[in-house]
């Protein structure tokens, strides 16, 4: 990770609120957060489906026009003021020629691949507890990073059915 960190020229900080990408436009650069903490989502019927978030030490990527190219219907927003390193596609190309470089980069991908199959998984067959549950052991460092409102739009339930559920959880002792 310090390699890819190393390549980044460009600096942008967002402040809560800004976008780092909107939706329909095409964004090829790789985004190392180095502070503050960003959502990735869709609108779907002018209401934002989030399918990722990303915090301090995460690389953020729209994958789909990074690979492609072509315009994406993804949004990447800061949550809070954020701070990103900018690797170009260009950079990221170049690091890649490398075998060991360009098998970490496959080992990312093969990582993001499978989070993303567990997530939909989750979502189509899980109670909303399960779904709760699962997001809490393998990430409980989003609960001290996000916002519940947020977190409960990405389990897709609403903010006082999560309050429910972490108080059930609480009181279970779990």
């Amino acid at each position: 990770m310090n390699e890819i960190i190393a390549l980044a020229e460009t600096t942008i900080t967002l402040n809560r609120n800004g976008y780092l990408k909107e939706g329909g436009s095409i964004d090829t650069n790789v985004y190392y957060i180095e502070s503050g903490s960003i959502k990735v989502f869709v609108l779907d019927e002018g209401e934002e489906q989030i399918i990722r978030f990303g915090y301090k030490n995460n690389l953020v990527v729209s994958l789909d026009s990074f690979l492609t190219g072509k315009p994406s219907a993804f949004y990447i927003q800061a949550i809070k003021k954020t701070v990103v390193k900018v690797v170009t596609k260009a950079q990221m190309d170049n690091f890649l020629q490398q075998d060991a470089n360009r098998n970490w980069w496959i080992s990312v991908l093969e990582n993001l691949v499978v989070q993303q199959m567990e997530r939909e998984v989750d979502i189509l067959t899980t109670s909303p507890l399960e779904r709760y549950r699962r997001v809490m052991g393998r990430s409980p460092q989003l609960f001290q990073e996000i916002p519940h409102r947020y977190i409960a739009s990405y389990l897709r339930m609403t903010p006082e059915t999560l309050s429910r559920l972490k108080s059930v959880d609480f009181n279970q002792g779990k």
